[in-house]
């Protein structure tokens, strides 16, 4: 057996199609038909073979037979969004890291949906891709299962925060919320009012939210206001939220989840004519290019989105086989004081 089909046969998922066919009680003819999405199976048969490749984290191998000789140069990728400019650089990074390289990325999008996020990495392990790269540490316990069988190289990219399955790249989005607290308190700010959206879709803005009340709530401070949008963030959600905000409550600065609803903040100080920082202060996080090219910069807090795809590449290139002990890359972050806050 050649080297090359070691490495093959090291990346097979440890549980087969019997285990699977085994514990649903039915055929292994009748879970490749349903894995392949093939032939007509009845729907309880399906969700029964279902649930058992979900508990198992079972994943089928699709380059077996005449491609095992080959080696996968595929690397998958699985990012919430593109819509939202901080993704996009994050494969900026991921593509300059590849750039000299003979692997190629294949990229998915969850739509910050961890079921859909889960038929991503199912769909993927199939290739048997040298790794896969994928935001944050929030996943079904089937993926995580997956990704922990697979043997491959598995980097959870953005956040350092949790325990990695195997490799973190990121910042702790706890300690950069502190450091914001702590840098407004010293701008001698005390009444804080947040905006935010949906945290159950970003679990990220959670942890800065955590730890600027930590700050906050160690010089005897706390949030005296909060106005948090439905659904994923955006400008327009932010002027929403900010109108709400100063319709109910009297703060001196505002902190937003990131600078697409800072700027949003912005927009509606502008209609409503409040002066920014004299009457309300504005402070984002992310450090985009529309907040620093606006009239006034947006004081922000940055994070190093392109450094996080480049260095997430470099290190399983580096190192191809996934090590004993899991680690972590912290890429930092820096506050933009701008003259908004």
């Amino acid at each position: 057996m050649t080297k090359i089909r070691q490495r093959l046969q090291e990346k097979k998922s440890k549980v087969t199609v019997h285990e699977v066919a085994r514990l649903a009680g039915v055929s292994e003819s009748t879970v490749s038909r349903i894995m392949r999405n093939q032939g007509l199976v009845a729907e309880a048969t399906r969700a029964k073979v279902m649930e058992s490749v979900r508990t198992l984290g079972y994943v089928p191998n699709r380059i077996a037979g005449s491609l095992a000789s080959l080696d996968s140069y595929l690397v998958g990728v699985v990012v919430p969004s593109l819509s939202n400019i901080v993704f996009p650089e994050v494969l900026q990074g991921v593509s300059a890291g590849l750039k000299t390289s003979n692997y190629q990325a294949v990229i998915s999008i969850s739509d910050y949906d961890m079921d859909r996020e889960e038929t991503l990495v199912r769909g993927l392990l199939a290739w048997k891709p040298a790794a896969i790269l994928i935001a944050g540490f929030d996943h079904t316990m089937a993926t995580r299962r997956m990704l922990d069988q697979s043997g491959v190289r598995v980097v959870e990219m953005m956040d350092i925060d949790s325990a990695p399955i195997d490799m973190a790249v990121g910042m702790s989005h706890r300690r950069a919320g502190y450091a914001v607290g702590q840098h407004l308190i010293a701008r001698g700010y005390r009444r804080f009012g947040y905006v935010g959206h949906d945290w159950t879709a970003d679990r990220r803005a959670r942890l800065r939210y955590d730890g600027m009340c930590e700050a906050l709530g160690q010089a005897g401070l706390s949030f005296v206001a909060h106005a948090i949008a439905d659904g994923q963030s955006s400008v327009a959600a932010g002027r929403k939220q900010t109108a709400q905000l100063c319709a109910t409550s009297s703060v001196d600065v505002a902190v937003y989840s990131n600078d697409d609803m800072a700027v949003g903040g912005i927009f509606h100080c502008l209609a409503a004519s409040i002066r920014v920082p004299d009457k309300l202060a504005i402070f984002g996080f992310n450090g985009l290019d529309i907040g620093l090219e606006l009239p006034q910069p947006l004081s922000t807090m940055r994070s190093n989105r392109f450094l996080i795809g480049q260095k997430a590449i470099e290190a399983i290139l580096l190192a191809p086989e996934r090590p004993e002990t899991p680690s972590i890359i912290d890429t930092g972050f820096e506050i933009f004081p701008g003259a908004t806050a």
